[in-house]
């Protein structure tokens, strides 16, 4: 029967491939029309950007709601040195950042001063988490509003938005959790995505960031990446759930500093926060679903950048490499990687460890560390065989 229907229908087979051609040659037509990076994107375009670009969910071991790493903030005066050169180069294209995961990303593209950033995870609670955030953000006038939003506590009196992010975690770790300000708040966030922006959220993402929310205000600042439902509330709220480990808090990722004594998240000043908050106002913080390895997602996001005579500044990937070679499809995503325009000032931003080959000095209690890694040079050495364990990638940067 199935044998039929193909000779039956190969006729039509024919002529979608004949449409596809067709459609394959407009788009390149718009390559040369695309014009530059947008300065915004209109509600349309972005969730038209979200729907197209992304694949299917796919599966990771745990919820990523905030990040597990002690130094990731070690980078960001290598990165802000970068930013200054190609800002002060000699007319280089514009710049687009790439990352994975959660708001880690958000002090990475702050301090790199990209045009527009992608963040691409396979997981599609990722993209919920995003719109999570961004919905807060434009709706919150301050960091301070924004934090007592996102753990439904009373804003706490006489802290102002310039106070200083330790005292800022201070304050609102000592107010408790109202339940009446987290339904009024999940009804603004999902009002403002679905109606204000026009978003066309489906009901598995509205259940989504209903149940993302419900985790930060359960465990509130002291979430962790291993906060579980049913556990407790770590450092900040005193009681230890179950999985805890040496993770960071969210707070303790919010007051790390750099290394060099400088705090730099996205909340270590309200003018971090207000430029946040410009970027999502306009739409240029765009969370795509997508496999490393999959056929689709960072080649549409590749393609896209190229079209506006773009490159990709940096790639935050964390230590997903890792996952990528225990399955056995990091080979697919160098081919991605490889297809993405970049020059020898892009990086990769990735979280390594000695126990994986890192033979530089650990950062962090846990022994890892972040470093930079050059596209360029990492496509080069992959396409001459260079690279075949994910030894091989964590040593490569001391």
């Amino acid at each position: 029967m199935m044998r039929t229907r193909w000779q039956r229908g190969w006729s039509v087979g024919a002529l979608v491939v004949a449409l596809a051609v067709v459609a394959l040659a407009g788009r390149s037509l718009l390559r040369t029309d695309a014009g530059p990076l947008p300065d915004e994107l209109s509600n349309a375009e972005f969730w038209d950007l979200v729907e197209s670009f992304s694949e299917p969910s796919g599966y990771f071991q745990s919820e990523n709601l905030v990040s597990n790493e002690h130094t990731y903030q070690y980078v960001v005066p290598a990165l802000e040195a970068k930013a200054q050169r190609e800002s002060t180069g000699p007319g280089g294209p514009s710049r687009v950042y790439l990352g994975v995961a959660p708001d880690q990303n958000f002090t990475y593209l702050l301090a790199l001063k990209p045009q527009m950033a992608f963040i691409v995870d396979i997981r599609r609670g990722n993209l919920q988490t995003q719109l999570m955030y961004k919905a807060l953000i434009e709706l919150s006038a301050d960091r301070v509003e924004f934090v007592s939003r996102l753990f439904a506590r009373p804003r706490p009196a006489n802290v102002s938005a310039s106070v200083s992010v330790d005292d800022l975690f201070v304050g609102v770790a000592l107010q408790r959790s109202d339940p009446e300000l987290q339904a009024v708040t999940l009804e603004e966030m999902l009002t403002h995505l679905t109606v204000t922006r026009g978003f066309r959220l489906a009901e598995e993402d509205q259940l989504g960031i209903e149940a993302i929310y419900e985790q930060f205000v359960r465990f509130g600042p002291s979430l962790t990446y291993s906060s579980r439902p049913g556990g407790g509330f770590g450092r900040l709220g005193g009681r230890r759930g179950r999985g805890f480990s040496n993770f960071p808090s969210y707070a303790d990722l919010m007051r790390q500093e750099d290394g060099q004594g400088v705090q730099r998240s996205y909340l270590a000043s309200d003018a971090q926060y207000q430029a946040l908050k410009a970027l999502e106002e306009r739409n240029l913080i765009v969370p795509v679903v997508g496999d490393f390895a999959g056929d689709k997602a960072l080649r549409e996001v590749g393609r896209y950048v190229r079209e506006h005579g773009a490159t990709v500044t940096a790639f935050y990937a964390s230590n997903v490499e890792q996952y990528l070679f225990r399955n056995d499809v990091w080979r697919a995503f160098y081919d991605n990687l490889a297809t993405l325009p970049v020059d020898d000032e892009s990086v990769i931003i990735r979280s390594v460890s000695p126990r994986d080959g890192y033979l530089g000095i650990p950062q962090g209690p846990d022994g890892r560390a972040n470093v930079l890694d050059p596209i360029a040079a990492l496509v080069r050495d992959y396409r001459a065989s260079k690279i075949a364990t994910y030894y091989d990638v964590t040593s490569r940067v001391h």
